[in-house]
């Protein structure tokens, strides 16, 4: 059997050309939200804020 875990892979996309971008894991437990984080887009070529997508 699988071990039921808190955490899981969530994918970032760019806020401003949408690209995806980057994965990452986040403990659902904790941040039940969606995660926002500043990185660093190639497609746009500068710092943009990354949001979480389904």
């Amino acid at each position: 059997m699988a071990k039921k875990t808190a955490r899981v892979i969530v994918t970032l996309a760019c806020t401003e050309c949408e690209e995806r971008n980057y994965t990452t894991s986040k403990n659902r437990r904790n941040d039940p939200g969606r995660m926002e984080l500043s990185k660093y887009c190639p497609r746009c070529r500068v710092h943009t804020l990354h949001r979480e997508t389904k």
